[in-house]
Parts: C-alpha cells; structure tokens; sequence
C-alpha cells in the first residue's frame, strides 16, 4: 500500500496533523492507498507559491510555455503504466481503461500546448482617425481547479493544460475517492522539470478547500462536479469576485426516430450507461421513442441491459465496474425504488448485490412520467427511462423540459428533423446517430443548470484569460 503527500512547489510535503484519508478500492472496498490531508495553512501556502511562480510564469513567451507543456504531456505519457495503475484500484477501472486515460490526459496536453503561438487579441477600429484599440488577451492569475471522481485524470489536465498555456499556475484539489492517480501526475510534473509552485496538487477537507478557493491572489476557480458543488463554488467566489467555469449536472435525453437504425441506437444507448457504471454527466439517462417503436426499442434495451454482467473489473475488463462508494450506491437505489413506488415499471435491474464491491446492475425503467424525479435529477449510474412521444415537436419539448442542459443525443435519417434540433435543443451539445465522447477541439458548455463557461477547444481556453484594452491615440 502506497501513502502519497501533497505536492507544493515541486516539493512532497507532509501533513502538519490531519489524519491521512484512506482510498479503498470500490470493487473490493479494500484499502488501496493513503494520502495526506492538507492543513489549512497548507492550501494557503500553495496559494502562495502558486502567485509566486506566476509573476515568472506569466512572463515566459506562450512558445516557451508550450514547450514545457510538451514536456509534461512526455511525461505524463512515460508514466501512464503508474498513473493507470493507480487509477484502477482507486475508481474499479479496468487497467486499460484506466492507461488509455492518461494517454489521453497527455493528448489534449499537446492540444493546448499548441495553442501557444494562438492566443490571440484583436485590433478595433476607433471611431477616431488616429487611434487603435487594441484588445490583449492576459491570464487571470491563481487558477482553482476542483476535479472529479470519474475521470480524475483526464480531468486534471482538461483544466491544468489551457490554464498553463495562458499564463496561469493552478492549485488542484483532487477527488478524495480517487486522489492517488493526481499525485502520479504531480511526479510527472517533477520530471517534466516544470517550475517549483506552477502546478500544486493537495487533498482536502471542505474547509481546507474553501480557505484555498477564497484565498486573495485565487482569480479563478474551475469545477467539474454537481449543481451543490456548483453553488458553494459561486459563494467562494464572492470573496474576491473571482471568476468561475463550472460543468455541472447533466441528464442527456436521446430521442429516437422510427426512421433509425434500432438495434444501433440500442446498442450506443446501453454502452453510454453502462461505461464506468454510468458515472458520466454526458451518459444517455432518458431516452425518448416515437410511440409506433417503443415496445420494440424497450425490448432491445432490455435484453441488452440483461446481459451486461458486472463486476471487478480486474478480474474480468468486459464486466461493467462499481459505483464510486456505498453512499452513491445506496442514492441510486432509493431512487429506483422511489420511481417504482410512484408507478415506473422495472424492466430489469433495481436491485441491491449482495458481496463486496459498490456493484449496481443496468437497471431499465419504463411507465415513468416526465414529471418524475427519475426523470428530473441526474442519477449518476446505470439508470434507464424510456418514454414515448407521438410528434417530433413533442420529443423536443420533453427533452428540453429539463433543468439540464449538458449533452442530447437525435437517432434519425430525417435532415429536417436534424435542422431544427440544431436550432432548437436547449444544450450545450447535440450528438446526430452517436453518444457524447467530448472531442477536446469542440467546446464543452452546458446551458441552465448544466454550468458555467466550459472546457475544450479554442474557447475552453479563452476561459482561462481577461482582457484588457489598450486604446492608443496617436494624434499629435
């Protein structure tokens, strides 16, 4: 069993008292590793450092900066066997699942380091003759970035990179259900030969955490996580009027036209909820079917859903893995149980296994009203509604009536029908015959309670800048 430190300012730094937070594996709930907890005055301390290495930072050229990204990203890569290792035990990811992560993480690594000759600003024309503005792109200073549980690593860079890029030095807090795989990457860090203080890496308490995210020189504080999480970061944010990119909660509602290919739309469906045991804001939780196919779209579902066996997935990498803990395990299943007290029909599924491991079996309910709570909060596992419409304008009216606002999905061959789903899906992405997978070129954003800003692509990292003008009168 391993026992990791906090990283500040390239340096592993011990607990000044707190007890060490066990990280148990959810597949077998046995302890996998133990990480230090960071006091208060340590978080602050790597604030510190953080608004130290950025007066240097922010002076290197973009071009310099982009090599040392490069370098990180070879890094991050020379060590993905460790970070996939340490991601597995941690998240009950298969080991390839879990390397192919890091690969990735290193990838949209590269990505950003490419947009080192790209950060652009503009030129105005004045309402004046002799005079330009002049719109300059600046970073924002000591970047916050909270991480996730369910793609930590991936995560981590997703902000890390484009906040590294313009300018900027980070303090991460990790997960504490899969914080080990964050300090693998701080290693990388040390043998990229980044400066001490650019990137920082701490577990924390809540408490902690807040002390950081409102510390002075913090002018950004990015989350990947719930809308609850969402709304304590707008408060942290208050303090110092710091800016915030939140990707928050989602509940992708897939519509299915009678026009498509079934067994495919079938198929995509049940893999997105069934992919790290439905732990993915972007994963299908409602799917929409025309009233004429429902029975024979159900019918493929379930058999599907049926089969899927689960279970560690060490053992076997085709199985679908665990929940995070026992507390998302136990919220899953009340509110199957809720949904079936109310009238939802249980097509399979829905039930608690016995053994060790934090397992839940693709679970597939129909006869639930849109107005259901299983419908109208994010389940975050393996969960399955199916409701049927009778108009398309009816399909697209339940899938945005919805507080969410993050991904949707459109199974059909009608372009038409495609058009005004481009036009009028209230989300932040709409995917045409395929599940969400994210590209890191596009551009990640949620709408209504989905979020705030957004990562990926050219304006993923614009959130990570300000502006200033420069209005330059040449006039004698």
């Amino acid at each position: 069993m391993k026992t990791y430190l906090n990283f500040i300012s390239n340096e592993w730094v011990a607990s000044s008292g707190a007890s060490p937070i066990a990280v148990s594996n959810p597949a077998t709930e046995a302890i996998m590793g133990r990480v230090t907890a960071a006091s208060t005055a340590q978080a602050l301390q790597a604030c510190d450092a953080a608004a130290t290495a950025q007066i240097a930072w922010r002076k290197l050229s973009s071009a310099e900066r982009g090599v040392h990204l490069h370098k990180l990203a070879n890094a991050i890569e020379a060590r993905k066997t460790a970070i996939g290792q340490a991601l597995a035990l941690e998240s009950g990811k298969s080991l390839e699942d879990a390397t192919f992560e890091a690969v990735y993480a290193a990838e949209i690594t590269r990505y950003h380091a490419e947009w080192a000759r790209r950060v652009e600003g503009e030129i105005i024309p004045s309402d004046s003759a002799r005079e330009n503005l002049m719109l300059h792109r600046e970073p924002m200073g000591v970047v916050a970035c909270l991480i996730p549980f369910n793609y930590p690593v991936y995560t981590l860079m997703r902000k890390v990179a484009p906040a590294l890029i313009t300018g900027n030095t980070v303090v991460v807090r990790p997960s504490n259900n899969t914080p080990c795989s964050a300090f693998e990457i701080a290693q990388a860090v040390l043998d990229a030969g980044l400066p001490p203080g650019v990137v920082n890496i701490m577990t924390m308490g809540h408490d902690e955490a807040q002390a950081m995210c409102i510390h002075p020189k913090v002018a950004m504080i990015t989350l990947t996580g719930g809308v609850g999480a969402g709304r304590r970061v707008l408060e942290y944010s208050k303090t110092n009027i710091a800016k915030s990119s939140l990707e928050l909660g989602g509940k992708t509602p897939a519509i299915v036209a009678p026009d498509t290919d079934l067994d495919r739309a079938a198929t995509d469906i049940v893999r997105s909820k069934t992919t790290n045991c439905g732990q993915l804001c972007t994963a299908v939780e409602r799917v929409y079917v025309q009233r004429a196919v429902h029975d024979t779209l159900v019918g493929k579902l379930k058999a599907l859903m049926s089969a899927r066996k689960f279970g560690d997935r060490a053992e076997d990498a085709s199985r679908m893995g665990p929940l995070i803990n026992a507390e998302s395990r136990q919220a899953i299943h009340d509110m199957v149980g809720r949904a079936v007290a109310a009238g939802a029909k249980l097509e399979c599924g829905g039930m608690m296994p016995a053994g060790r491991g934090y397992f839940y079996p693709p679970t597939l309910l129909t006869n639930v009203q849109q107005s259901a709570e299983i419908v109208q909060e994010e389940v975050f596992g393996p969960v399955l509604c199916v409701l049927p419409y009778d108009s398309f304008d009816d399909a697209l009216a339940m899938a945005s009536d919805h507080q969410f606002g993050l991904a949707s999905v459109l199974y059909t061959e009608n372009y038409r029908h495609v058009m005004q789903a481009s036009n009028e899906i209230e989300a932040g992405e709409l995917y045409i015959n395929r599940t969400p997978a994210d590209p890191y070129q596009g551009y990640h954003a949620g709408w209504k309670r989905s979020g705030l800003g957004g990562d990926d692509g050219k304006h993923g990292m614009l959130e990570f800048t300000q502006t200033r003008l420069v209005v330059m009168n040449y006039s004698s």
